[in-house]
Parts: C-alpha cells; structure tokens; sequence
C-alpha cells in the first residue's frame, strides 16, 4: 500500500528499474541506510528508476511518517506491507534486504544487510542496468 493508501503490486512499476528495500523503523541498520537510499532516488529516480521502500512496521504509515520527518527523508514514497505476506513472497529472512528490478520485473540482485546506496558503485551499477535495453 501506498502513502496514499492504495494498493499496489510490483507489476504498478513495470517498464522501470526498482531498488526494492524491504526495512522498518524499528531496524537500526535499515534507519542507517535510508538517507543513502533517500539521495540514490534525487539523483537517479524517475521515469526509468524508482526506490521502493516497503516498510513492514505493523504499526501502519505514521511511524514511516514521523522517521521520515525526522531524518530529512524528502525524495522517498512512503509504502507498507501490512502483513507478512511480502517477506515471505520475496523470502526475506532479514532486515534490510534489497532486490534490484529489472524493468521486466525479473530479480537482477539481492543484498541481505545495509549498504551505501549511493556510493559510486551502487550508483555505476544500477546505472547500468537503467541503460540497458527494454527486451
């Protein structure tokens, strides 16, 4: 669900690469992330590329809300799961874990842990994989 309380599946955002971060705000590691995931999606989001931030918070969207506010996070959606179904779909075994998208909707990489988002790295690979051609 959306910030705006609207259903959505994977297939909403098809035809563009997606960062999916599955996170809560409870998850120390994963708050630590945000703000780099927060930057990647300044400076690459768009028509071609998206950040998903699926918080799996049980406490619903105020929580997002208020981390969001308090942190300076501007550029990020706010999404929610509002059970476990989407952890187990994805096999999330921990938090934060990441799934880059292709624009086909297949998994082209998964992370288990935190990271800096917008690294040069991070930035040059998922850059990468903006450019490729829609197959």
């Amino acid at each position: 669900m959306d910030g705006d309380g609207r259903n959505l599946t994977l297939a909403d955002f098809e035809g563009r690469v997606v960062l999916l971060n599955i996170w809560a705000t409870w998850c120390p590691p994963c708050r630590e992330e945000m703000p780099t995931l927060d930057a990647l999606q300044a400076r690459l989001g768009g028509s071609d590329f998206h950040v998903l931030p699926l918080s799996i918070d049980r406490a619903g969207l105020e929580p997002v809300r208020r981390f969001y506010r308090e942190t300076g996070i501007r550029n990020l959606d706010l999404y929610i799961a509002e059970d476990t179904r989407a952890m187990l779909a994805l096999a999330v075994v921990g938090l934060p874990t990441t799934i880059l998208i292709d624009r086909i909707g297949r998994e082209r990489g998964r992370l288990a842990g935190p990271a800096e988002w917008n690294s040069p790295e991070a930035v040059a690979q998922i850059s990468a994989l903006i450019d490729e051609r829609k197959q």
